[in-house]
């Protein structure tokens, strides 16, 4: 068990190692050829140029000024300075309302730590408890005497627990109110104010039903002009191009080497050779200029001939399609309705705007998603609760005990004072966090797998999981796995009926596990999101090998965006223990305090200056923060009244029981006052846009606008301008009274009969022009 010494060496390592991380990004974000790495937001938006060089030939790598480094931390007080409005035209609203998330644990915690430490901090230490014969077995702390363990069974002290606690869940609840208003207010005025955009006219229509009679575009053009025929514009529908894709990202990949070959020869005026076999390592020796170009050429053949047989093979078209609307009103119509008596088929939702589209999931067949998700909801069962076994093993590792189990022959080196401080106080944080370095990888390909169509929605998907997981292990996992462990010599001497005791006094006891893991993770970690340090490197090795053009150098300072998938669970699981251990152990509340603060500045500098959001999902993504927080508070309450049982507080206990219920009923109310915001798009700002539209731009061409915003992106350079389809709705914004063309034979006027049967199709009812 960490004692007070363990967790402040802890906290003077993690500081300076923010403090380290801090200087150095000070120091090279100021260096000329850093520039873009820092600031590559500002380069791609055009509004920052490579800073002027003169003098010294240095100058142009190395800063010389001397007063620049002075005010090294300058960049604090400038990531705040910003606006919000400003800040939401500059990032988007998904990345603004991102930075909510931690004003939102500023705005719970700061309060609550004030209320704990006033309150429960003298009720905790000036009791007993840890001291009694009951439990004396139970390794703990000086820094475990200002939990609720320190207080003794049945003691009346236990009143202002409850007390506290009902005054954290009042306060908390009136913080997330608040906030979901202010959020639901916010995306409606963006979606209010915001430009004209192809997925505001356009809906993505799955599981399209086969039809022997007409093609899946047919299909669809009829459909939508039988039932939709005042709003229906265009469509476009889906290709299984993903081995086209592959093909056009194996011929990039060739083009950069050809890049880094051809520039290699200009600098040594010297040949390049390569060997042909695995990684360059065996096989022929050959000229590396000659082989790229002729593997090159090669490609370009089988890029063409597969963009041929994906444009006129049937098979390749999948029963989806992206489908236009004239207006707004008439795609929200669609959208937010049933199609057709049977609820299985034409299925309608808003299309995901085109660059958060993932195209290789949308050449899935609609009927293999439930069998995917099913087999992926098993393989994330066995994945979270496997994982257990590496957590046990970093708890028993990381103590004393267990390293000189392992490896006695350590035994006089653990038993030097700092080393057994750094052991206990610093070395289970960063052990776990490194067992966790690929989670977020696995689970991103896991979401794939299950076939979700847009980004937007795959990093919700892995985000979700991410937090499950990380509630099971690293919360659960560790209070279960590392009590297990530590209370061993407990549990075997004592009876059974003692069990839950011991349990319920080590939860609080966990306590310093976790204010090292918040240094570890958060402090340090935010730290080093700042510097960057691997973008920094993978961009001079590009900018130095294959950049010979501006958008070469556009493409290697590309920084990405944010990583909701990453970046909101690790926030959520900070929310958990704080809540959590709020009424229990409030020493943990400072320690995310500070994370809250520190990530809030540094994030808001990353958005400001770097992350180039790949996606605008008008912050759809709320309510789940919303409801991951008052899972946590409830989970809070729930371990609350398991500990005030176990001691043995009959008389006040059943005072807690309302928490929860009252928790679950304030977040109904939530969900059925706001929710419908961030699924739903009313159609009288529909309708107002709409008006606005045709009344300053008469003679918008939005047929020309929409035509190829949902072409595959491997099609769009092939795209022939001279398009032979009907031009009819392209200038116009009415639709003329007249007979829908069809290929069936039936009670219609049907040009033509059935291509199969020569007889009607029953597919579609009978419906008169």
């Amino acid at each position: 068990m960490a004692t007070l010494s363990d967790i402040g060496l802890a906290a003077a390592i993690n500081i300076l190692s923010a403090f380290v991380f801090f200087v150095a990004f000070a120091i090279l974000r100021l260096q000329p050829f850093n520039d873009r790495v820092y600031f590559p937001k500002w380069y791609l938006k055009g509004l920052r140029t490579d800073p002027a060089h003169g003098g010294l030939f240095v100058s142009k790598f190395v800063n010389l000024d001397w007063r620049s480094y002075i005010k090294f931390l300058n960049w604090m007080p400038a990531a705040l300075r910003m606006p919000e409005p400003e800040l939401i035209d500059h990032a988007g609203l998904d990345s603004v309302v991102y930075l909510r998330i931690y004003l939102i644990g500023l705005k719970i915690f700061v309060p609550i730590a004030f209320l704990a430490w006033a309150v429960l901090v003298p009720v905790n230490w000036t009791s007993t408890g840890l001291d009694g014969a009951v439990i004396n077995n139970i390794t703990s702390s000086d820094i475990d005497k200002l939990s609720v363990s320190n207080v003794q069974s049945r003691s009346e002290r236990f009143w202002a627990h409850i007390l506290v606690a009902y005054a954290f869940t009042f306060w908390t609840c009136y913080v997330l109110l608040k906030e979901y208003g202010k959020v639901a207010s916010m995306r409606l005025q963006f979606l209010a104010g915001a430009k004209r955009r192809p997925d505001q006219f356009t809906v993505l229509v799955r599981n399209i039903p086969p039809d022997a009679d007409e093609s899946v575009s047919e299909l669809v053009q009829h459909f939508f002009l039988v039932n939709h025929p005042d709003n229906y514009l265009t469509h476009q529908v889906v290709y299984n191009a993903n081995k086209l894709a592959k093909l056009v990202k194996k011929k990039k990949k060739l083009q950069n080497w050809l890049v880094y070959y051809q520039n290699k020869l200009e600098r040594t005026s010297k040949r390049p050779e390569m060997k042909t076999g695995f990684l360059g390592l065996c096989g022929n020796k050959v000229d590396a200029v000659d082989y790229h170009t002729t593997e090159i050429d090669k490609l370009s053949k089988e890029v063409a001939l597969e963009r041929d047989r994906v444009t006129n093979d049937t098979k390749s078209i999948m029963p989806a399609a992206f489908v236009s609307f004239k207006t707004r009103w008439g795609a929200a119509v669609c959208a937010q309705t049933q199609q057709t008596h049977n609820p299985t088929i034409w299925l309608t939702e808003w299309a995901p705007e085109p660059r958060d589209i993932y195209w290789p999931n949308l050449a899935i067949p609609y009927v293999s998603l439930t069998v995917r998700r099913l087999i992926i909801a098993v393989a994330f069962f066995f994945l979270t609760f496997f994982f257990m076994i590496p957590i046990a093993f970093v708890q028993t590792l990381a103590s004393l005990d267990g390293i000189q189990k392992a490896a006695p022959w350590l035994k006089p080196l653990i038993s030097i004072p700092f080393i057994k401080s750094f052991i206990q106080g610093f070395l289970p944080g960063i052990a776990l966090k490194l067992f966790l370095i690929f989670l977020p990888t696995i689970l991103m390909i896991m979401s794939k797998f299950e076939g979700f169509g847009s980004i937007s929605s795959l990093e919700r998907r892995s985000a979700s999981r991410y937090y499950l997981f990380n509630f099971v292990n690293i919360f659960l996992g560790n209070i279960l796995a590392g009590s297990a462990f530590q209370q061993l010599d407990t549990f075997i001497h004592q009876p059974a009926n003692e069990y839950p005791v011991t349990i319920g006094t080590a939860i609080p006891l966990k306590a310093s596990f976790f204010i090292t893991y918040i240094m570890v993770d958060g402090w340090a970690g935010i730290a080093a999101e700042v510097l960057m340090l691997k973008p920094l490197i993978i961009y001079h090795l590009k900018n130095f090998f294959l950049v010979k053009t501006e958008k070469d150098r556009e493409e290697a300072m590309d920084p990405g965006s944010i990583g909701f998938n990453t970046g909101e669970p690790q926030i959520q699981l900070y929310f958990l223990l704080g809540l959590v251990y709020a009424a229990v152990t409030p020493t943990v509340l400072p320690f995310i305090i500070v994370f809250f603060g520190l990530a809030y500045v540094v994030f808001r500098h990353q958005i400001i200056n770097v992350y180039n959001q790949e996606y605008e999902s008008s912050a759809a993504f709320w309510p789940d923060v919303h409801f991951r927080i008052v899972m946590a508070l409830i989970v809070s309450q729930i371990i609350l009244l398991g500990l005030l049982t176990t001691k043995k507080a009959a008389s006040s206990t059943p005072f807690l029981i309302a928490l929860p219920v009252l928790t679950i009923w304030f977040h109904r109310y939530c969900k059925g006052r706001f929710e419908s915001a961030f699924v739903k798009y009313p159609l009288q700002e529909a309708m107002m846009k709409d008006t606005l539209e045709r009344a300053t731009e008469p003679n918008l061409n939005l047929k020309g606008y929409l035509q190829s915003a949902y072409v595959h992106p491997v099609f769009k350079a092939s795209i022939d301008e001279d398009d032979d389809e009907d031009d009819i709705y392209s200038h116009k914004w009415e639709t003329e009274s007249a007979t829908v063309p069809t290929k069936r034979q039936s009670r219609r006027n049907t040009p033509l009969p059935s291509r199969v049967s020569g007889a009607s199709s029953p597919s579609l009812p009978h419906v008169e022009p």
